[in-house]
């Protein structure tokens, strides 16, 4: 990790270091979910089309909205977000989304399994901040899990019976 900017945050180097890498996977997982959403939303066809088109850009906004978040955080502690395509695409920890779907429900399938598994990382995060000894960071995680839960239940309720 290259060296920290200072700041005046109340916690100490070592400590910011170890947040830093906390949220550097997040962060890449959250645009790479950002563009999950763009790619449902474009790519969508089907009897639900509008909906779901609309559902799924509602959720790309959401989610940048998380990845800014994130990135702030990471900033404000002394180090770089990492968020161009090629650093994203190296660090993302998601599965790839599957280029060939069409119809709406393979849409909704991938992009929930995606924001569960998202959610689930979210948990460990707040939980490893927690253990880092940052409450700060632990909050936004959980902000973050609240938001991500809430979405995985709109997409998930397009499936279920």
């Amino acid at each position: 990790m290259a060296k920290l900017v200072s700041t005046r945050i109340a916690l100490d180097e070592k400590t910011r270091k170890k947040i830093i890498d906390i949220l550097q996977p997040r962060l890449a997982d959250a645009i790479d979910l950002m563009t999950i959403a763009k790619q449902a939303h474009w790519n969508v066809r089907g009897p639900e089309f509008m909906s779901l088109h609309k559902m799924f850009d509602d959720l790309h906004d959401v989610v940048e909205d998380a990845a800014d978040e994130l990135a702030e955080r990471i900033a404000a502690l002394g180090g770089t977000a990492r968020g161009t395509a090629r650093m994203v695409a190296e660090a993302s920890t998601l599965k790839p989304y599957p280029a060939e779907a069409r119809a709406g429900r393979d849409h909704v399938l991938a992009v929930a399994a995606a924001l569960a598994d998202f959610g689930g990382k979210l948990r460990q995060s707040a939980a490893d901040a927690d253990k880092a000894g940052d409450p700060a960071t632990e909050d936004l995680c959980v902000g973050l899990i609240r938001d991500i839960d809430k979405w995985t239940w709109f997409v998930g309720a397009h499936v279920q019976e």
